[in-house]
């Protein structure tokens, strides 16, 4: 029996030190043009990727630049959660981060997934 799903879920456990990091975004970006509801649930060092200026110290060619991807993804509606611990373990405040970032604990992921959403994890 095959499943079907109009949701993603990424889990996206790198930061600014990895090339990942634009490869789950690009991805990401990919199921919203597929027509998915797609949202990002950021831990551990991934949460620097939406740190005000994060973002801007990532870029893999020929990838579009991070910035560009984490806007064009919120921009088509796309959903961005960030772990309440990961957060607060990094000093980090709502007012640090990039305007939109919903920071929630896993259960808003879970529930998507309760809900037959798709994961991919990076």
């Amino acid at each position: 029996m095959q499943n079907s799903t109009d949701k993603v879920v990424v889990l996206l456990t790198k930061g600014i030190e990895s090339e990942v990091s634009s490869v789950a975004f690009t991805i990401a970006n990919g199921a919203l043009t597929a027509g998915m509801k797609a949202s990002v649930f950021l831990t551990s060092t991934a949460i620097d990727l939406v740190r005000k200026g994060g973002q801007k110290m990532t870029q893999v060619a020929p990838l579009e630049s991070l910035s560009r991807l984490i806007e064009d993804f919120q921009a088509r509606g796309g959903t961005i959660w960030a772990c309440p611990p990961c957060v607060k373990s990094r000093g980090y405040e709502q007012a640090d981060l990039l305007d939109g970032i919903v920071i929630v604990g896993a259960s808003a992921m879970f529930a998507e997934m309760k809900d037959g959403a798709a994961t991919l994890s990076f």
